[in-house]
Order: C-alpha cells, then structure tokens, then sequence
C-alpha cells in the first residue's frame, strides 16, 4: 500500500497531461519577466525596497477569497454530482418498477427499459448542448425516433413524454394497475427533477464581480511583489514565479469546477462511463429475466403467481 501511495503521489506531481499547469504556465512566466525586469531596474536605480509588511497583510486576504472561490466551484461540482447519482437510482429504480407492476408483454417490457437507460444518454448530451445521439441507435433500435429525440426543443423531456406514454399504454391495455402506475410515475418524475437540477447549475454561473474582483486583486498583488522583494537582480522574477504558480493555478481550478458538464474541463463529471453503467445496468434486468423468467406479484383477482405456473 505505502509503494502504491508512493508511485501515485510522483505520478501526480509530475504529470503534466490533465493538471491546470499547461493553461497558466504563460502566465507565470509573463509575471516572472515582470518580477526579472523589476530586478534588473533595481539593480541600475537602486531605490529603496517597498517592504514585505503590507505584500504580507494583503496575501492572507487574497488566499482567503481564493479559497472562497474555490469552495463555491467545488460545491457545484459535488452537487452535480450527487444529482447524477440520483439518475442512477431513479434510472434502476424505474426499470425494476416497470418490470415487476408492468404488462408480461416481452415487447413493452424491452421498449421501456430502453427508453429508461435512453434517458441519461440524452441528459448527458442536453447538458453539453449536444444533438447527435450516436449511443441511441444501437439502443432504441428506431432511427426514426432517434431523429425525433434529436429535434425535440428539450431533449429529456421528450424521453420522459415517451415512458410517460408507455406507463399509460400499461394502465390502459397491460393490466398495470393504478396504484402501481403512480408509484412508477413517480420515479420517472424524479429524473427530470435531477435533470433540472443540473440545468440549474449548468445556467447559473458564479458571479462575474467576485471573479473580476479577485483576479484583479491577484494582477495588483503580483505586481507589487517583485518591489517589495527586491535585493540581487534575479530575485524578484524567481519570487514572483513561485508566488504566481499558485495563484493562478488555484484560480483557474475554480474556473474548471464552474461547469462540471462540459468535456473541455478538466475535471467535468464522467458521465460517459455513468450513462454505460446505467445502460450495462438496465438491460442485464432484461438478460435475467429472459434467463430466469420472474414470477408476477400479488394480485386480488389472480393471487400468487408461481414460477411456471399457466392458467387453464
């Protein structure tokens, strides 16, 4: 275990694939020429140093709104993805549903499932203002539907209209009965109210005055750095450098955190392998089921159903 941390921890230090390193190195290295410049001014002059008191003071308040900033992104990153956990459940949860309180007719039953697991493919896709579905033709197995998912003006819903629709099918001619139907229905709700919760983040960025405010308030304090550091002239752009790398890489993590969705982030959610589980998840349902055939529950009229049992 200690040689596994070990291996990781190097990994990770040093990769440069992935971390925010590559996006504000030219920065860093813009301000380190400033910082190197200063020196060199100093060196000709030779004015006197500004003092690191008031560069102290101001750092603790700049690592406090950094940390501020850096909480709200994580916040929404954690709050996405606690609401695509619950897709993952409802998305079970209304497969299983379906299978147990739904008709016996293998058609409806496989329609729906799919259409089930459809629903987070087409969420993932709606979140990154995406319109190809190439996942759902494999899936649906219905090219016409594809399409109309596709030119729908809110893609999720569109899905849920169509379950909403099979759920309605099974009340009306597969012997679903009412008190299943809303229990069922329910869970289908349930997933266009995570949806809208990641709509809600996805629309929602972090405001603009904090962001320019802060980033305003790291230029300044980088700038006046350099001045209060000032001895051998190569000090100043070493200094600032090191003081820079993390300013701006902690900075640029919150940018990254803002939109959890979005697969030009760095750390965006990875609701592709969600979406295959979920998928992979539904339709084993199906394989079992057409393995082990699952006897029908409970009902007033028929009472327990045996495995295997026919009436006549």
């Amino acid at each position: 275990m200690r040689r596994h941390w070990a291996k990781c921890f190097w990994r990770d230090a040093l990769a440069w694939h992935g971390p925010v390193t590559p996006l504000v190195m030219p920065w860093v290295l813009l301000f380190g020429l400033y910082g190197l410049l200063v020196g060199l001014v100093h060196e000709v002059l030779d004015w006197q140093a500004l003092g690191s008191g008031p560069v102290q003071f101001t750092a603790a308040f700049l690592a406090l709104l950094l940390v501020l900033r850096t909480n709200s992104g994580y916040e929404r990153w954690w709050e996405a993805r606690k609401l695509w956990g619950g897709i993952v459940n409802q998305s079970r949860n209304l497969a299983i549903a379906g299978m147990s309180y739904g008709p016996e007719d293998t058609e409806w039953r496989e329609r729906f499932v799919r259409w089930t697991a459809a629903f987070c493919h087409v969420a993932r896709r709606s979140l990154r203002g995406e319109r190809e579905l190439p996942e759902l033709l494999p899936l649906l197995r219905d090219a016409d539907a594809v399409e109309r998912i596709a030119r729908a003006q809110h893609m999720p819903s569109f899905v849920a209209q169509v379950l909403a629709g099979l759920l309605r099918e099974a009340v009306e001619h597969g012997g679903m009965d009412r008190v299943a139907f809303l229990a069922v229905d329910r869970e289908r709700a349930q997933l266009i109210d995570h949806v809208g919760g990641c709509e809600r983040i996805l629309k929602t960025p972090l405001p603009q005055v904090h962001t320019s405010k802060l980033r305003r308030f790291i230029v300044l304090y980088l700038l006046a750095l350099p001045i209060a550091v000032v001895g051998t002239w190569w000090l100043p752009g070493l200094v600032t450098m090191l003081v820079a790398y993390p300013l701006l890489a902690i900075d640029q993590i919150a940018v990254e955190l803002e939109n959890p969705f979005s697969p030009s982030n760095l750390s965006h959610l990875p609701l592709g392998p969600i979406c295959d589980t979920i998928q992979g998840n539904l339709l084993a349902l199906l394989e079992a089921e057409e393995a082990v055939p699952v006897s029908r529950p409970w009902s007033p009229e028929h009472g327990f159903s045996q495995p295997g049992h026919t009436d006549g």
